[in-house]
């Protein structure tokens, strides 16, 4: 079936010496995987490595067998040509980042309209706006919204926040967020990803990255830690 939607790129392996498995989630069809040959020929080619760095923003026209094999692109072009990203180290980090607990986050081959929806516009603020020392975390608990585990808003008074159910609690179990930590969580479900604010200091962000990164390794079996984690604490710290 020939299809033309929107996709984000997720991530890209490289195959033999000059092409490409580059997945991608679709507007249209969510997660899909697409075979690019000759991504790194010189010859002129509408397919290029360029196309596919880390959350970029396409518009594509693929054929989509939907067999659970590799797909193939007919035509590629940007929907949005990022103008600072890739230009700021700050920006290009956190987007590095980002793509790789996607790539370990989104899992179903399943329309996700939504979740398409928050992820482009997040991308376009991100690339138009400067105070963005908070935009990661806010975009990944907003990401739970659609992955099926984002916290519970009831007893929100409550001192502490149990990871594995997901909800405040009174009392603190083993797997209970401290108190402190607990204030910086609500504060952190209380931001707006389009006006963020400097809620949080560089060590109240390491803290709350971690919690994030625990939250998301309780609710997603087999989820990895981003190998650019440590990039990512280096730049923020």
């Amino acid at each position: 079936m020939l299809v033309k939607t929107k996709a984000i790129v997720l991530s890209t392996l490289k195959y033999q010496e000059k092409s490409l498995i580059v997945k991608c989630f679709t507007q249209s069809d969510g997660l899909k995987s697409y075979f690019v040959p000759s991504a790194y020929s010189g010859k002129k080619s509408n397919q290029k490595i360029a196309y596919f760095q880390p959350l970029t923003l396409l518009e594509i026209e693929a054929v989509h067998k939907n067999k659970g094999t590799l797909e193939h692109f007919r035509e590629i072009k940007l929907a949005a040509a990022y103008q600072s990203i890739p230009m700021d180290v700050v920006k290009s980090t956190i987007v590095i980042f980002l793509s790789e607990m996607l790539h370990h986050s989104i899992r179903e081959e399943a329309k996700n309209a939504p979740l398409f929806d928050l992820l482009e516009s997040a991308l376009l603020w991100l690339d138009a706006h400067d105070d963005i020392a908070n935009f990661h975390l806010i975009l990944l608990l907003e990401v739970t919204k659609y992955l099926g585990f984002y916290p519970e808003r009831d007893n929100t008074t409550d001192p502490f926040f149990e990871l594995t159910e997901g909800v405040f609690v009174p009392f603190q179990g083993v797997s209970c967020l401290s108190e402190h930590e607990t204030v910086l969580w609500r504060k952190l479900m209380e931001q707006n990803i389009e006006n963020p604010g400097k809620v949080f200091t560089s060590t109240e962000r390491s803290i709350l990255l971690k919690i994030l990164l625990d939250f998301y390794s309780i609710h997603l079996d087999g989820f990895k830690k981003p190998k650019s984690l440590d990039v990512l604490r280096e730049v923020f710290a």
